[in-house]
């Protein structure tokens, strides 16, 4: 859907901090895309359990969220019930994601992790084929090749010295990060098409996450609700950036930039991940590993290419 009128900010509102940074929605988006790129090293740094991570990450981001949804609902009313679900269902999805993407960070660390969560690019179009039938572009059916040969690597499946300490557990955790993370996607994108709030769906989708997360760490048996301290520290920062700014930025700065220069934007995120995994914790990541990354990134790139005229927005 493109970004039209409709759904844009009304003439006799004043223009809001959020309203004026959007004005330049290349800086904003990379600065969104460059927040999120410290997740995982934020996740590791905290030295708690994945579902522990997942919960906090989102409990802590929730009363925030809530109060700029509750300004969004104060300047333009109520959101649609229906929004409002879709959302939930998006929260569900990235439950499931952030503690599979956790899980993926321990096993592979933080760089190859977050490589291999971004694979969602290549996941939504064939997701769309299957559930809505929406065929995909030929690019993204020759490039999936690409990948698929990039998680090979980063498995370490053809060699003995790749890096993490259960790179195929991690890849198999990686590959249903990106799943998931296209379902909360392609689901949070049905939720929230009026692009002058995205504070609403985010809180919905965060607060509902954290109560999925909850539910998974409880099953899983590795939650811990009393984490000690510096690890609050870690996960309130983590909260706070990822979760807030992070994401706020990211949603409401890309339907609005041509598709082309959305592709370089978001593979910010992992190579960014790759580097400061090397730089704060040296890992390590095997030759074969890093020819996985570059293959998968380059297929990251090439899969979300359109025209340079058209929107994100547009279908």
């Amino acid at each position: 859907m493109a970004w039209t009128p409709a759904t844009a900010t009304t003439a006799t509102a004043d223009p809001t901090p959020i309203d004026r940074l959007l004005a330049r929605p290349r800086l904003t988006a990379l600065l969104g895309a460059l927040t999120i790129a410290f997740s995982a090293v934020l996740v590791r740094l905290a030295e708690v359990s994945p579902s522990t991570a997942a919960v906090f990450r989102c409990a802590y981001a929730v009363p925030v969220l809530y109060l700029l949804a509750r300004a969004e609902d104060r300047r333009f009313g109520p959101r649609p019930a229906r929004d409002r679900r879709l959302a939930a269902l998006a929260g569900a999805f990235f439950a499931v994601d952030l503690v599979a993407w956790h899980h993926a960070i321990e096993d592979v660390g933080a760089g190859l992790a977050t490589v291999l969560g971004n694979l969602q690019v290549a996941f939504v179009p064939l997701i769309a084929w299957a559930v809505l039938r929406e065929h995909p572009s030929r690019r993204v059916l020759v490039t999936l090749p690409l990948m698929l040969g990039g998680i090979v690597l980063i498995s370490g499946a053809l060699e003995s010295g790749a890096y993490g300490d259960r790179p195929a557990a991690g890849v198999v955790f990686g590959v249903v990060t990106g799943l998931s993370y296209a379902g909360f996607i392609l689901v949070l994108r049905q939720g929230g098409q009026d692009l002058r709030r995205p504070a609403g769906p985010l809180f919905d989708a965060t607060w509902v996450a954290a109560v999925g997360a909850l539910l998974i760490g409880a099953a899983w048996g590795d939650l811990d609700l009393v984490p000690s301290w510096p690890a609050h520290g870690w996960l309130l920062t983590l909260a706070l950036t990822s979760q807030v700014v992070g994401w706020l930025l990211i949603s409401a700065s890309l339907p609005r930039l041509p598709a082309a220069l959305t592709s370089v934007i978001l593979t910010v995120q992992p190579v960014g991940s790759v580097l400061l995994g090397v730089i704060v914790f040296t890992e390590a990541p095997s030759a074969l590993q890093l020819a996985g990354v570059a293959a998968i990134l380059a297929g990251l790139v090439l899969t979300s290419r359109r025209s340079a005229g058209s929107t994100v927005g547009e279908s």
